[in-house]
């Protein structure tokens, strides 16, 4: 029983990653590490290496299950799958009719993120804040970076899955939003819509092995330099919220793959200025009670999480 329901936590948190790395502002590896599992999952895929495949060469499968933590992987994953695959469209939804209160409610759960984050750093230094600081700008320049317009050829969806991949495990660097600066986001959301799986499993595999190569880089960091490299990931977390506020200004736009005009270039503005440029009601209670919401869900995680590990001694 207790087995089961470990599992079960770890594809509901599997679910919260795929869900987060389908909205460009919100990173799968912030859930990750919100709920307790990120230094474990990048452990784990970082053992995809010389060692797997030659057990499994050697036709042990399940030496080479173990050695990947499979079924911890087998778990977070199928539930990132079914989340990705399950609310893509429903994100779509409510990104286009309501916007503002998505944008908030993420505001909120990114921001309580940094903080509880920020609070994992041990020993607190000129240097430590340093590195906040530079993961801060580095975050807040990437917002600001225009989407590129680019190929639709394999290689570049190759490419773009490669490098999407390690924004998905950068706690406050989100993978869509990289995506969408490669300019291949509507392209693989629409892929995952159709199930267009030429397009899918080329992509796929770019994100395999830039998954496993930046696993190792994100592990060795962590182990050497623990807490300057858990107060760069606050960093990039605090610097992200720019691209989460709520309130934007759409300063140019361009034509979606359907033919639509979206927006392409915008910035954050106050709540009076979104009301007096749009001649539109900028939800302020609303938005408000959606960031809490979000504040709230944080709480509620963590509080299951060390429910979980008191009960079963697994996190």
């Amino acid at each position: 029983m207790k087995n089961t329901i470990h599992t079960l936590l770890l594809f509901l948190r599997g679910m919260s990653m795929g869900a987060a790395d389908v909205i460009p502002g919100v990173s799968g590896g912030t859930m990750a590490l919100i709920t307790g599992i990120y230094k474990k999952l990048v452990d784990s895929i970082k053992s995809i290496n010389l060692e797997f495949f030659r057990l499994l060469v050697q036709k042990k499968p399940v030496l080479a299950w173990k050695q990947i933590n499979g079924n911890f992987l087998a778990a977070v994953f199928s539930g990132a799958l079914v989340s990705i695959f399950s609310l893509a469209k429903l994100i779509s939804w409510l990104l286009e009719y309501h916007q503002i209160l998505v944008w908030a409610f993420f505001f909120g759960l990114i921001a309580a993120s940094a903080i509880y984050v920020g609070r994992k750093i041990n020993n607190w230094n000129t240097l430590t804040v340093i590195f906040i600081l530079a993961g801060t700008v580095a975050a807040f320049y990437i917002t600001l970076a225009a989407p590129a317009t680019t190929p639709e050829t394999l290689y570049y969806v190759f490419f773009s899955g490669s490098v999407a991949v390690c924004a998905m495990i950068l706690p406050g660097i989100s993978g869509s939003f990289i995506l969408l600066l490669l300019g291949k986001y509507e392209y693989i959301i629409n892929a995952v819509n159709i199930i267009d799986l030429e397009v899918l499993a080329v992509f796929a595999g770019g994100c395999v092995i830039g998954l496993i190569l930046f696993s190792n880089i994100i592990s060795w960091l962590l182990k050497k330099y623990y807490d300057y490299t858990i107060a760069i990931l606050t960093g990039l977390m605090v610097g992200s919220l720019n691209k989460l506020w709520p309130w934007k200004e759409i300063l140019e736009t361009r034509l979606n793959v359907h033919g639509e005009e979206v927006p392409f270039i915008e910035r954050s503005i106050f709540p009076w200025q979104y009301q007096q440029i749009y001649d539109s009601d900028p939800l302020l209670l609303p938005v408000i009670v959606s960031m809490l919401t979000g504040l709230i869900i944080i709480f509620l995680i963590n509080y299951l999480v060390k429910f979980n590990y008191r009960k079963t001694g697994k996190s």
